[in-house]
């Protein structure tokens, strides 16, 4: 089973000047040579992604998509401002080359990184890799995490990227606009959500560099054992409380493992994979980052939920348009009233208990 990204032609909806692009890296970059072939990474969601092979080098380019797109979504600058402020930490980051912000070179502002040899395998249940290597890439996943969020945002100039206080209380707002704004049909649980999580939000407010989409299919493990060496599409990435990225990351265990595209461990034998449970996975955490335990955690398992659906939603409304940056995106929309009932079952669940 390939653990390689798939590329594809560039989509027609993507097209760009290419000799354009290659005029701009060349002044860009040094030495970056005479051909340029571009390819582009089926799989994303959101910011279409694109291979570039040169006389010198492999680079990945990322832009926004075409089109109208929701306010203050794909925010590409803000990827390349993030990866660059981490790139002298031992959070592992991809090196960025350049970033262009001039719409009229291809059409959208971009930005450019090394091309990293490595896997990635998207669903939790890691059954790309050996037995004997799952248990482990999963401890490196939560660690990288960890590791993230013990970085001082003061001290690698990420003071001003979002602000520090009220994250969850900012992002159901944000989501719930966004949500309302891409929504094509009613979906109740999403309705209910919008009511319950403003009034149930953490009973403890932190700050550190929040990804906003940490799980496997954004991490690249090396070639040659389970290690995390990138973490890759910083698109949602804030200032925010971590807590909500480890829930993120959780979320599969509360998700079906019988439905394609959802990613779930519901279902599996995880021993028998040879994965951590939910609870073994908290406490790794806990541990790497000097935690003693965990409070409201049924309230950030509701909002990332929630805030996936709303994501999806875009996706779907996105498609519908005909600008998604995956071929399969009107399918994966259709799946965010499931992710909202999942959020708003918690939800009520944790209240009652």
């Amino acid at each position: 089973m390939s653990m390689s990204p798939e590329l594809v032609e560039v989509l027609p909806a993507h097209k760009f000047d290419e000799s354009r692009l290659l005029e701009w890296l060349q002044k860009a970059i040094p030495n970056f040579g005479t051909r340029l072939e571009v390819k582009q990474f089926q799989g994303g969601q959101s910011n279409p992604t694109f291979l570039l092979n040169t006389d010198s080098d492999k680079y990945v380019l990322r832009k926004k998509p075409p089109g109208k797109t929701l306010p203050s979504a794909h925010m590409v600058e803000r990827e390349y401002k993030v990866m660059r402020a981490l790139s002298d930490t031992d959070v592992p980051v991809p090196v960025t080359r350049a970033l262009c912000e001039d719409s009229s070179i291809i059409g959208t502002p971009f930005y450019v990184m090394d091309y990293l040899e490595g896997r990635i395998v998207s669903h939790p249940a890691l059954r790309a890799l050996d037995r004997q290597e799952r248990m482990s890439a999963h401890y490196s996943a939560i660690d990288t995490l960890a590791a993230l969020h013990a970085v001082d945002v003061h001290q690698v100039g990420l003071g001003d990227y979002g602000r520090p206080e009220g994250y969850v209380a900012r992002q159901v707002a944000r989501w719930s606009k966004q949500y309302l704004a891409a929504k094509t049909d009613d979906m109740p649980a999403m309705d209910k959500l919008m009511e319950w999580l403003p009034q149930n939000l953490p009973s403890t407010d932190e700050c550190a560099i929040a990804h906003g989409d940490y799980r496997f299919g954004n991490l690249m493990l090396a070639p040659d054992k389970p290690e995390v060496i990138a973490i890759l599409d910083w698109e949602l990435s804030t200032l925010g409380h971590p807590l909500a990225d480890l829930a993120y990351f959780c979320l599969p265990y509360h998700l079906p493992s019988d439905m394609e595209g959802m990613r779930g461990l519901q279902g599996e034998d995880l021993e028998a994979l040879g994965i951590p449970d939910e609870q073994e996975t908290i406490a790794r955490y806990c541990q790497q980052s000097g935690r003693d335990g965990i409070a409201d955690w049924h309230v950030f398992l509701s909002f990332s939920l929630f805030r996936l659906a709303a994501i999806l939603q875009g996706v779907y409304a996105r498609a519908l348009q005909g600008n998604a940056a995956n071929a399969d995106a009107l399918q994966v929309g259709k799946r965010a009233s499931l992710l909202a009932e999942a959020g708003w079952r918690i939800a009520s669940e944790g209240e009652r208990s």
